[in-house]
């Protein structure tokens, strides 16, 4: 028996869905929507998140459209110093549940099911989902679309598989037990292990060292080192304006220079566009984590770095690796940071993003993926037809290496040179604030600003940078 109805029955209450259902209520102010989603709240996995996290980018840009976030003083201490600040998780957490609870229940538009799981529709378009506590199932009749917000599938320390063993009675922890170890101040560790070398294990090495953990104290496990992005030329607003036409410019040339994605990289190394922890080994990841030049300086005063690879087994006092074992001391207490936020080796439906009745959301400018998922909403809303849909917003490629990011760079300037063209488009992006330079371009248009004669070299990068590009992503192609 069918329960209830909707127009779209989007699967996830992360940052993802929730960005696109809000966009959507803008532009389709008929449509009503239902959100099933797993988790108590929404915010998706910024519920299982670590307590110290944050958000790696401003949080001009983040969210969804219609409700700002942030504040644009600068931080003036600490390694983010001179650089807006950056989101907790509980600012996160608490700007999504306000969203929900202030704009999207009141709206009677929008029907939200927390702790259920999506199982499926039938050829009539009749969902089914289910309560995680209760059981109960609940029959929902969709009207025009299912929209899948899953795509990405994040993980984090609290929900992800560990790879390796872990011997009976080894101290470990996640990164969300760190601010507990006051409890046992009288048995604290005399060493920690990060074990990892993403962005988490680089979020735990700041934390232990910002609470007065002598660098001396800490091993780290890094199976392949990363290049980061320097979050100098991420930053919003007019005041940086110039240093983030500058960075897009660089890339291009670097491009157009480059033979290989690797090369392209070492060059932006060498003008501070791209940072990496230790400057003489070569980073063979890339998963645009952004970072201060601040956090970099504190990151590089742990010496004792560990690499073999990926660690196969821990126990009290040792690990080992394929090919080796390495001792750590006795009380050495153990950190999992192994969770990739975006699993590489998870299978995907990659494809098109409108597919008939399912519209699988996927990032049409990596990494912005909140802007990815309004743009998805604005293209539903305003274009009839799917091929039309899909040409003005092709899905970029994850990725993993510097090898792979040039097909994913040539992809977001396909998308955004489309949607330049588009009138309906450019006069939207104009005007929203997850696009990271539309508004400031506008108010420095409106204001006859000097600063807009950064611009003068980006036609002339464009020409050079395209035509590298498809060079590099062409190769990249292979190896993704």
């Amino acid at each position: 028996m069918i329960q209830i109805e909707t127009d779209y029955l989007v699967i996830g209450a992360g940052a993802v869905g929730l960005a696109f259902v809000d966009t959507l209520l803008d532009e389709d102010p008929d449509c009503h929507v239902t959100i099933v989603d797993m988790h108590a709240k929404p915010g998706g996995h910024w519920n299982d998140a670590y307590s110290f996290v944050a958000l790696h980018q401003p949080s001009a840009f983040y969210g969804v459209n219609s409700m700002g976030f942030g504040d644009d003083v600068v931080d003036d201490h600490g390694p983010n110093k001179g650089l807006f600040p950056l989101a907790s998780g509980t600012e996160v957490s608490a700007y999504f549940s306000h969203l929900m609870n202030r704009r999207f229940l009141p709206s009677g538009r929008v029907s939200y099911h927390p702790l259920s799981e999506y199982l499926g529709k039938d050829d009539d378009m009749v969902g089914t989902f289910k309560s995680i506590l209760s059981g109960k199932e609940t029959k929902v009749k969709i009207r025009r679309k299912v929209v899948d917000g899953t795509f990405y599938k994040t993980s984090v320390p609290a929900t992800h598989k560990r790879q390796y063993a872990v011997a009976d009675g080894t101290p470990l922890v996640i990164p969300g037990e760190l601010p507990d170890l006051w409890m046992r101040s009288d048995d604290l560790p005399g060493h920690y292990v990060i074990v990892g070398a993403g962005k988490t294990a680089m979020d735990a090495g700041v934390w232990l060292l910002e609470a007065g953990v002598d660098p001396d104290h800490i091993s780290w496990v890094r199976p392949r080192d990363s290049w980061l992005i320097n979050r100098t030329y991420t930053q919003p607003g007019p005041d940086f304006f110039e240093d983030v036409v500058k960075n897009q410019i660089a890339q291009l040339k670097a491009a157009a220079e480059a033979e290989t994605g690797d090369e392209m990289f070492e060059i932006l190394g060498r003008e501070g566009y791209m940072l990496r922890i230790d400057p003489n080994v070569k980073p063979e990841m890339f998963h645009y984590a952004t970072i201060s030049e601040g956090e970099v300086d504190l990151l590089r005063q742990i010496k004792k770095v560990i690499r073999h690879g990926r660690v196969k087994a821990i126990e009290p006092g040792k690990m080992t690796f394929a090919d080796a074992e390495v001792a750590v001391p006795e009380d050495a207490l153990f950190i999992d940071c192994t969770a990739t936020a975006v699993p590489f080796n998870e299978d995907r439906e990659h494809g098109p993003q409108f597919r008939g009745d399912t519209i699988t959301l996927q990032p049409l400018h990596v990494p912005l993926v909140t802007l990815s998922a309004a743009m998805s909403a604005f293209l539903e809303a305003n274009f009839d037809d799917d091929a039309t849909k899909n040409a003005l917003g092709t899905p970029s490629p994850l990725t993993d290496t510097p090898n792979t990011y040039p097909l994913g760079m040539l992809t977001n300037f396909m998308n955004r040179g489309a949607w330049a063209q588009n009138p309906k488009i450019a006069a939207w992006l104009a005007k929203i604030r997850l696009d990271p330079t539309g508004q400031t371009v506008a108010k420095l248009m409106s204001e006859g600003s000097p600063k807009l004669a950064v611009m003068g070299g980006f036609q002339e990068a464009i020409a050079v940078g395209i035509p590298g590009l498809q060079r590099l992503a062409a190769a990249a192609k292979a190896e993704h």
